[in-house]
């Protein structure tokens, strides 16, 4: 797919994937206890929006820039705010004109008690998100495979939290990929809540990868499917999807007022749809 995050930073799939990463997280400091974020794919964690990767997609404009000033019903608008007000704090000017990835909307939702450890193989990208991340005593940034991290990194000492596992889809078999380390991180620590992001590009691999979830025996498996226009002749991206392992208890009601109030935002074509579906129960 070659999805090189510069040139797609704040498009439809980040919003989608980072409102659902804020709800986890708010979820989570629900109680006092400390919690982990494990980022396994953490990017450089800031992108400029001006840049010559972004300017050339545009992307960015029919994903944040439809949203961050749009006019919401209030339980909609409730539920996004945390999302809206991390992306804010990295524009104080107004305006979108910087964009964090993950690890800082991650960090940007902690508490004083929480960690978050953003995992990224690429040296230069790592190399970039340690400075982002310099002398912060509660985010440490490993330059690793992300796919070895969920073995190597699994409970954390916490034994509450979430794993982010959002590939590049750089590489041929990463579905396969989500499955199996899925699989296996899910052995070693069957409480934690996952959060695994998939492109609806190639419609025979994503119904194979749905598949294999609904195989795999993991139970508690939430998918959801955001679509913006209808398949194209060309392969292009025409959607996006969140599998959420063991998803709060409140995460289903808040998707069911938040994706229709996104779908009116950010369609471009139709037919287009969104769904929850539980491919796995208890």
């Amino acid at each position: 797919m070659n999805y090189r995050h510069a040139y797609h930073a704040g498009n439809f799939a980040d919003v989608v994937k980072h409102v659902v990463l804020a709800r986890l997280l708010e979820y989570l400091k629900q109680k006092d206890k400390a919690f982990r974020v494990i980022d396994t794919h953490a990017g450089i964690g800031r992108y400029d929006l001006s840049s010559v990767e972004a300017q050339k997609t545009g992307e960015w404009q029919g994903g944040i820039g439809r949203l961050i000033d749009a006019s919401l019903d209030a339980k909609a608008a409730a539920l996004l705010a945390p999302y809206l007000e991390a992306v804010r704090s990295f524009n104080s000017d107004g305006g979108v004109k910087r964009y964090p990835g993950s690890p800082l909307i991650a960090r940007h939702l902690l508490r004083k008690q929480d960690r978050l450890s953003a995992i990224e193989l690429h040296p230069k990208d790592a190399a970039k998100l340690k400075t982002e991340f310099a002398g912060d005593f509660q985010a440490r940034v490993l330059e690793l495979d992300g796919w070895l991290a969920l073995g190597a990194h699994l409970p954390p000492k916490e034994k509450r939290g979430l794993v982010l596992i959002d590939p590049p889809f750089e590489e041929a078999g990463e579905f396969d990929r989500l499955v199996d380390g899925l699989v296996k991180a899910h052995r070693r620590w069957p409480g934690g809540i996952y959060a695994l992001w998939y492109p609806i590009k190639d419609r025979k691999a994503v119904i194979a990868f749905r598949k294999a979830l609904k195989q795999s025996g993991v139970p508690k498996i939430l998918d959801i499917e955001f679509e913006i226009r209808p398949a194209s002749s060309e392969p292009s991206l025409d959607g996006s999807g969140m599998v959420v392992v063991n998803p709060p208890f409140t995460l289903e009601g808040e998707l069911r007022t938040l994706l229709p109030a996104l779908h009116r935002l950010l369609t471009v074509g139709k037919p287009a749809h969104w769904s929850l579906e539980w491919l796995t129960g208890e």
